[in-house]
């Protein structure tokens, strides 16, 4: 595997998490960064798009991220809450596309699922999957960068798959008939 950075992304309007994981040559990954940018004191909703846009800029800057995953918008009662968080999606996804990275969208059902075996798990959750496997130890008030590093895990495990790039294999049934000489026989 070709090394990559990951910037995972919890996009929101009041709380954004990121989280950044690189994964080496040998395909193993490995914590970076994580944080939260917190908006809730900036009452211009286009204010808080340009912040959001300024710090996936910074972070770029800084990490040099060759892929961006971020969560997408779920479905929600609430049409305007879908709205705003596709704006704070979108400046992220634009910032990000500005250099050059390849951005994949998850819903977050997926990213639970990834980490978990489970799509409905609670926040604490995925939290504690994220530190165990990243090797980490992780603050309470830090809940949304590990969703945001959970996008980024979810990501990781999708290019590392051996479903992938099997002309759209879905199950391993497939797979093993794809592969015979991969699979060892007793």
């Amino acid at each position: 595997m070709e090394p990559r950075t990951i910037l995972g992304i919890d996009p929101g309007t009041n709380i954004l998490g990121f989280g950044i994981v690189r994964a080496d040559a040998s395909g193993r990954p490995s914590f970076i960064d994580m944080g939260v940018l917190d908006l809730r004191r900036i009452a211009d909703p286009y204010d808080k798009l340009e912040c959001i846009y300024e710090k996936v800029n910074a972070l770029c800057d800084l990490h040099h991220p060759s892929d961006l995953a971020i969560e997408s918008p779920f479905y929600g009662k609430n049409a305007q809450v879908i709205l705003k968080l596709g704006r704070a999606q979108g400046a992220a996804m634009t910032a990000a596309a500005g250099h050059g990275v390849s951005v994949h969208e998850y819903a977050p059902r997926e990213a639970k699922m990834a980490i978990c075996g489970n799509g409905a798990a609670s926040k604490e959750q995925v939290a504690l999957m994220v530190e165990k496997t990243l090797g980490i130890n992780i603050e309470s008030k830090f809940l949304d960068a590990t969703d945001a590093l959970a996008i980024a895990m979810c990501h990781f495990y999708s290019l590392t798959s051996p479903l992938k790039g099997k002309g759209g294999s879905s199950s391993w049934k497939k797979f093993i008939a794809e592969n015979p000489d991969r699979v060892n026989k007793p």
